[in-house]
């Protein structure tokens, strides 16, 4: 695919997602690279348009530079996103009393551990809707756990499993707790489903992720 279409398929799926004010956001694609520039008003507006962009096929890697502009009235100290940031962490059932919350000019940075890392991807999604955010460091650590003999064979399943992915194309392997994936898929949306796959075995520590977009 040309970059010319690419470009117009990208912005067509940006006007598409209702999530998304795309009259403020530019963007260049040269040789499927991607690159975002502009402004928005919110951080999550700035998550949703990237996940846009990496649904689209075609698209090899994206260099974000958008920028998140609060209105000035619509501003929140540093204190009070760190005190709503440690109430949702309780209300998405994210072990709170184990993650600390910082906040520097509306920039949230966690830290801490956990034992799984769907409650670290939870955690920082649901800082990133507060208001007043401008970004999140997620630096939450995950614990070591006893990893399953049969853990590969596992995540080998879940892809094979999932109709959006051509799973014969993907090689896992596993060691230590840690699993590389090698491969080629069709699309940046069919590597984050891999790599979620890979994420969802119990023992997981690290996901090496060397899959290429065709």
């Amino acid at each position: 695919m040309d970059d010319k279409t690419l470009r117009q398929n990208i912005l067509d799926e940006l006007e598409f997602e209702p999530s998304i004010d795309a009259a403020h956001i530019g963007l260049a694609v040269d040789n499927g690279v991607v690159t975002l520039t502009g402004h928005v008003s919110s951080y999550e507006e700035k998550l949703a348009a990237e996940r846009a962009v990496r649904r689209v096929r075609g698209v090899k890697a994206i260099a974000q530079e958008i920028q998140v502009r609060y209105h000035y009235q619509l501003k929140t100290d540093d204190d009070e996103i760190a005190r709503r940031a440690a109430d949702v962490l309780t209300w998405n059932l994210v072990p709170a009393d184990r993650i600390q919350v910082t906040v520097e000019k509306g920039w949230v940075v966690l830290s801490g551990k956990v034992d799984w890392q769907y409650q670290k991807i939870a955690a920082e999604a649901a800082v990133s809707k507060l208001a007043g955010v401008s970004g999140v460091t997620n630096l939450i650590e995950l614990n070591p756990q006893t990893q399953p003999k049969d853990v590969q064979y596992k995540i080998a399943a879940a892809l094979h499993r999932n109709a959006q992915i051509v799973a014969k194309n993907i090689k896992v392997s596993v060691e230590d707790g840690k699993v590389r994936l090698d491969g080629k898929v069709r699309s940046w949306h069919e590597r984050d489903i891999a790599e979620t796959a890979a994420w969802s075995a119990p023992g997981i520590t690290q996901v090496e992720d060397n899959l290429s977009v065709d």
